[in-house]
């Protein structure tokens, strides 16, 4: 098992994944790096084999399946993930490294908003995304993360075998940031420097799109991971339609003694019933959720015996 492991996804990346893979090996000597090809058509995979990177391929298209890929393949100590457009300066590499080999985090997150991203960046939409993203997460799980979605991190040999990996494409940082939360791993941040890309080097992103199934990760992963919480809102929503169709059916019987809109009535019932059937389904489902992270916390047991 190789003690470092850098982990490059790549789609078309011939512009600048030359230099990335060039940075790292004087960064950490040490490491094998590895250059996931997903179905580039621009020489990508070559030009990472002549400059010295492992290649290997994914055909499933989507930066998910490739983390997937790469987390059921590769064996190592430490694992430290960047994308292979320059945008993530090798001065922090080391650091990163040392805090997962050393003192024991489980993952480390590169934070670029508090440094330059925003300056850097000139796609406001993505900018304003982070910062609602990571306002959306803080807030559900009291936590204080300041970049939710960036993809440089670095990663033990335990959180890397113990992560199911279940989104396809870009969301899969999302995706990351809330399965450490909710299983209580350790987690250090870094500021680091972000430099927007060089010049004939395109974004993979759709601002909308993708933005849209990072927000639809967000809701699905509250859903599974804070069931209680998920299904209180929803049934908060269908008590308070029943309430507002109920009470001028309620005040009419008041002023004449009779119920004049049975439709109504049975509409604003039907609506109190859901959202009571509603609160009991999340009352069931966190039970549920506790006990599998029990048996999740048994699983990290076996992991660390086998790392050991």
């Amino acid at each position: 098992m190789s003690k470092i492991a850098v982990l490059i996804p790549c789609y078309n990346e011939s512009v600048t994944i030359e230099k990335v893979v060039k940075d790292y090996q004087k960064a950490l000597p040490e490491a094998d790096i590895y250059v996931y090809d997903n179905n580039s058509s621009d020489g990508t995979d070559e030009i990472a084999r002549k400059a010295g990177a492992i290649v290997r391929y994914e055909r499933r298209q989507g930066k998910g399946n490739v983390i997937r890929s790469m987390f059921q393949q590769i064996d190592a100590d430490c694992y430290l993930m960047i994308d292979g457009d320059d945008t993530y300066p090798a001065e922090n590499a080391r650091e990163m490294c040392d805090y997962v080999l050393n003192d024991g985090v489980d993952m480390v997150i590169g934070d670029r908003l508090s440094s330059t991203y925003f300056t850097e960046n000139k796609r406001p939409f993505h900018n304003f995304g982070n910062v609602l993203v990571r306002k959306l997460i803080n807030g559900l799980f009291k936590s204080e993360v300041k970049d939710i979605m960036t993809g440089y991190r670095a990663f033990s040999y335990t959180f890397v075998k113990s992560f199911p990996v279940l989104s396809k494409g870009f969301e899969i940082e999302t995706e990351m940031t809330i399965h450490a939360l909710d299983k209580n791993f350790y987690l250090k941040e870094i500021p680091v420097t972000y430099r927007d890309r060089p010049e004939g080097s395109e974004s993979k992103l759709n601002t909308f799109s993708d933005g849209f199934k990072v927000l639809k990760t967000i809701a699905s992963l509250c859903r599974d991971y804070k069931p209680l919480f998920f299904f209180t809102i929803l049934s908060l929503i269908f008590i308070v339609i029943g309430l507002v169709l109920f009470l001028p059916v309620f005040s009419e019987y008041l002023a004449t003694g009779l119920v004049l809109r049975f439709p109504t009535l049975f509409v604003s019932c039907m609506s109190f019933i859901i959202g009571m059937l509603l609160y009991v389904c999340g009352l069931i489902l966190s039970v549920i959720a506790k006990k599998h992270k029990q048996l999740f916390e048994l699983h990290l047991y076996s992991l660390k015996r086998t790392e050991d």
